[in-house]
């Protein structure tokens, strides 16, 4: 089973679903994560919402600190995905550390719209986008690939269709 952590500056929107899509499409093949740089203290119910409409249990899914993460009993860490938006000027964290890292910049759906129903599209959206990547993920062998094949095959991943940032990686 390989950790997989879903990194992002808050820890609200876009890492909370990666974590349960990638939890529920990688159940047996992976541990799902996610973590914040600077995490918000709540996930965004504007997400909560739409993982329980779409029959995912959210009751273990908490806004996060990658702090979590450091130390002896942490969990290590296999591979990185960060999930921020370089094209909207937010900063990604980076992971230290030698694990398999790679970027996935999707629109941060948290704030977006004015009405409920502009901020359940955008929930909508960043949630087809990253079902899409997870998939793409699990169609890996990647449990047998060295690490720089699975970097370049997830950085491959983050720049399929809907990717925000094309030109860059923060993979390290």
């Amino acid at each position: 089973m390989k950790n997989i952590l879903i990194l992002c500056t808050a820890n609200s929107a876009r890492s909370i679903l990666g974590e349960a899509i990638l939890a529920k499409f990688g159940e047996g093949r992976v541990n799902a994560y996610s973590a914040g740089s600077s995490p918000r203290g709540t996930p965004n119910p504007d997400g909560i919402a739409l993982l329980e409409d779409c029959g995912y249990d959210t009751s273990g899914l908490r806004s996060k600190s990658w702090d979590a993460f450091e130390g002896e009993t942490a969990p290590k860490m296999d591979i990185v995905i960060t999930v921020c938006d370089n094209a909207a000027g937010e900063t990604c964290p980076l992971w230290p550390g030698a694990p398999v890292q790679a970027h996935w910049g999707i629109p941060d759906p948290a704030g977006t719209g004015e009405t409920d129903a502009e901020r359940r599209a955008a929930f909508a959206e960043t949630y087809r986008l990253l079902v899409i990547r997870v998939l793409a993920l699990m169609a890996l062998p990647f449990e047998e690939m060295n690490p720089a094949d699975l970097k370049a095959a997830l950085n491959r991943i983050g720049a399929m269709e809907g990717a925000t940032d094309l030109a860059t990686s923060h993979a390290g």
